[in-house]
């Protein structure tokens, strides 16, 4: 097994890979390498709608699950009304609007995963 660091759309993954080629009754400490293949990795469309927030995109708290939506596009929300909830190590974290205004758009559907930081509904700008 090795340890190799991945990076996809800038953000590093540390991840543990088995080399199955590797010549049998090899002293660990000998140095081996393998080959090394360039691989595009593609990323699904949503991730695009929730990529870095946007200007006016209320940002993930933190990593999770979108379990649900209490908000639809167009609808008016109060200053610290429940936009939706999250899910992360089996608890949920509820997000809030940070300021009052519309709805202009959801970036993320339930069952979604997003990162820290993400942008998950984009709120017009408070009046």
């Amino acid at each position: 097994m090795k340890k190799l660091r991945v990076t996809v759309d800038g953000k590093a993954y540390d991840v543990l890979v088995e080399i199955l080629d590797e010549p049998p009754h090899e002293p660990r400490h000998a140095a081996w390498s393998a080959p090394v293949a360039s691989a595009r990795v593609e990323t699904p469309a949503s991730a695009d709608r929730s990529a870095a927030a946007s200007p006016g995109a209320v940002p993930s708290p933190l990593a999770g699950k979108v379990v649900s939506i209490e908000v639809k596009p167009g609808q008016l929300v109060e200053a610290n009304q429940q936009l939706l909830t999250l899910e992360a190590m089996k608890m949920n974290t509820y997000v809030f609007a940070p300021h009052a205004g519309t709805v202009e758009e959801i970036l993320v559907r339930p069952g979604d995963a997003v990162e820290e930081g993400h942008g998950l509904v984009r709120l017009s700008a408070p009046a």
